[in-house]
């Protein structure tokens, strides 16, 4: 199953629930309010969401005579890439990270923490900034923003829906509306994350085999990654928060076990693994 199919699959499900909780909250007048408020969402998503990823993480503006380096790597993979150079910003926090951000790659920024430029060496830097540049000509920001916000509508009409079954009809709570309604409401929110962050782990590793294949060199990605493995759980990020977690290369926070399943990202080692095995097949 490839990672596309996968994503596919997730939105339909997403998508499926969405309308499933706007139906038992209000039939037809209930659907068009789920859809009304999934589009009022994405609009506000896709026109901001890289304005406030940026801010939360109090990113600046990285000028070519700043960081020339920096930027003649970049200007060269958005070549390879065949994507316009994006903006470029540097976030003040010694945790090695990055992440991509906008609505589409003439709409892009990538952002680098002051930690990764330390910590990474050129074919290292490279394949971190291929990674992001991928998620930038794969259109997942826009992926993620769209699944993000389908997740909150769903868990703003599970709210919704509380209100109804506490303050509804004897008639209507008699029937087996409401036993639906309740597990609905408790269920409903569990599974709009599960699903938005599977989305989000397939397309890490969709961006791992084409940032691989920007830069030649799948085992300089895998070598940053190793890095990124060992410094994210040692070094804390101020800034971090859930919101973005998922658009970092690592995730900033910690868990294993069943947080996995809460995980944005897919483990490591498997991404390792992945990139080792395309050795030779560039």
């Amino acid at each position: 199953m490839t990672n596309w199919f996968k994503t596919v699959l997730l939105f339909g499900l997403l998508t499926g629930l969405l309308l499933a909780m706007g139906d038992l909250l209000g039939g037809r007048q209930g659907l068009v309010l789920a859809l009304a408020l999934s589009a009022i969402m994405n609009f506000v998503g896709f026109f901001f969401s890289d304005r406030i990823a940026l801010a939360m993480h109090r990113a600046q503006p990285v000028e070519e005579r700043e960081a020339p380096e920096l930027y003649s790597m970049v200007a060269g993979l958005a070549q390879r890439a065949q994507i316009p150079m994006p903006r470029l910003y540097l976030i003040p926090e010694m945790q090695p990270n990055a992440f991509a951000t906008g609505r589409s790659p003439r709409h892009a920024a990538v952002a680098v923490t002051e930690g990764l430029l330390r910590t990474m060496n050129r074919e290292e830097l490279a394949g971190v900034l291929a990674h992001e540049l991928a998620h930038v000509k794969n259109r997942d920001i826009l992926t993620a923003s769209v699944a993000a916000t389908l997740a909150g509508a769903i868990t703003v009409l599970a709210r919704m829906l509380g209100y109804a079954l506490m303050f509804g009809s004897r008639d209507r709570e008699e029937g087996g509306g409401a036993w639906g309604g309740l597990f609905l409401l408790i269920v409903a929110p569990i599974a709009a994350l599960v699903i938005q962050l599977a989305i989000s782990r397939s397309r890490e590793y969709a961006a791992d085999a084409q940032a691989a294949r920007i830069t030649g060199n799948p085992l300089g990605l895998a070598s940053a990654l190793r890095k990124l493995a060992a410094l994210t759980q040692r070094v804390p990020m101020e800034t971090a928060q859930p919101a973005t977690a998922s658009l970092m290369i690592a995730s900033p926070f910690s868990g294993g076990g069943l947080m996995r399943l809460f995980s944005t990202h897919p483990p490591i080692e498997d991404r390792i693994a992945r990139l080792e095995a395309m050795v030779g097949r560039l």
